[in-house]
């Protein structure tokens, strides 16, 4: 897109961008300065040559990330402000005994849960809720269906969950 069609663009958006960020940083004043920072951060790119396939879709991201990152920004500073330390700084409060006498029996159910289900169950949820893998994934590794793969892992976390909570299914 060349310099004065993207200048265009960008007047003809403006107000649909500004109504867009005006959410996601709280006013439109701050939605107004978040725009204005996106036309600067782009701008010098187009007219230096930059080919973006769809400029509109670029200017709804970059406006998108500006407003997350002055949120991320505001929220910094109203803790340095408020004297609130940061997450990694607060000590872990202690447990006692009981909570981890609790926890360790809540897990040894849950592990002798997982070993009772089925082989391709157990495979399966293992693969899709502590690896990642997403169910068509899951799919093609185990051989069969989508639908079956679902249905499979919803059940043995059915199952799990009754047993590792002490409900009866």
């Amino acid at each position: 897109m060349k310099p004065n069609g993207f200048f265009d663009l960008f007047v003809s958006q403006r107000s649909a961008l500004i109504d867009y960020a005006t959410p996601l940083v709280g006013d439109r004043g701050r939605a107004e300065d978040v725009v204005q920072e996106a036309f600067l951060r782009y701008a010098p790119a187009v007219e230096h040559g930059t080919v973006v396939e769809e400029p509109i879709r670029y200017l709804y991201r970059i406006v998108r990330n500006l407003a997350f990152d002055l949120h991320r920004r505001k929220t910094r500073e109203r803790r340095q402000e408020e004297g609130e330390p940061e997450w990694w700084m607060v000590p872990d409060t202690p447990r006692t005994p009981e909570e981890n006498l609790i926890e360790a029996e809540a897990i040894s159910r849950f592990q002798a849960a997982m070993a009772r289900l089925p082989k391709e169950t157990r495979i399966a949820i293992e693969m899709n809720r502590f690896g990642g893998y997403t169910l068509s994934e899951v799919s093609q590794h185990l051989g069969i269906s989508l639908a079956t793969v679902h249905r499979m892992i919803a059940r043995g976390m059915a199952l799990v969950l009754a047993e590792v909570t002490g409900e009866k299914t």
